[in-house]
């Protein structure tokens, strides 16, 4: 039978008796590009990632979708409806093949409300979310295309093996993703990463996208705050 042990997110909890609750979830897999739930739901469960990588979209009143973030296994998603029983405010699509455990909201809170530390990881991540968010809203505020740029690269890319003082981006990101995730047009994108990569900041190989000197991005981000105020 599958359990709630093989979660990684409740990896090293010792608090909580997870044969009490193993029956009361189910698994599912999901083909690349399958929709796991949409905006405007009704579903409270919350998804638990076993395997692949999803993408979670918002949608303007305009119409305009914005990636919001991709997560992988280890992580989850649709809590708040479980929280608060309101519709789903986002979009969640398989980016690959993916496998779900997934876990209705009245097992969630017994969940939470039985462990101590289940309770305790849940709310440093709802307060990591809800600081990310406000540093984009900040970002949209304050910074012009090139910074926010700048700033989500940032966010993306993680040490590049062997090469100190450089960071990547794996796999690299089409320019339509990078322009939904700051908001703005594919062009404006291609355009600024040519700028980038001619003044050596930036450069691709056939799997990462390349910052070569993150320290010039972030002095760059440092210097537009202080100009704001």
């Amino acid at each position: 039978m599958q359990t709630l042990v093989r979660v990684p997110f409740f990896k090293d909890v010792t608090d909580l008796d997870f044969d009490r609750f193993d029956r009361r979830v189910f698994w599912r897999r999901y083909d690349e590009g399958e929709v796991v739930i949409d905006y405007e739901d009704e579903t409270s469960d919350v998804y638990f990632i076993i395997a692949g990588e999803v993408r979670i979209l918002i949608r303007t009143q305009a119409g305009k979708e914005v990636i919001l973030a991709e997560m992988r296994a280890g992580q989850f998603f649709g809590e708040l409806s479980a929280i608060d029983s309101t519709k789903r405010s986002a979009n969640v699509t398989a980016l690959t093949r993916a496998e779900l455990c997934i876990m209705p909201a009245a097992v969630f809170r017994e969940v939470i409300f039985a462990s101590p530390t289940v309770c305790d990881r849940v709310l440093h991540l709802l307060t990591a979310r809800v600081r990310e968010l406000n540093a984009r809203l900040t970002e949209h505020s304050i910074f012009d295309l090139k910074h926010r740029l700048y700033s989500e690269l940032l966010r993306m890319a993680g040490p590049r093996p062997g090469r100190p003082g450089e960071r990547s981006v794996t796999p690299p990101p089409f320019h339509h993703v990078l322009a939904a995730r700051i908001g703005c047009r594919r062009e404006q994108v291609t355009r600024e990463l040519s700028a980038m990569a001619q003044e050596g900041l930036l450069e691709k190989t056939r799997g990462a996208l390349v910052l070569s000197k993150p320290h010039v991005l972030e002095a760059r981000l440092a210097e537009a705050l202080r100009e704001d105020h």
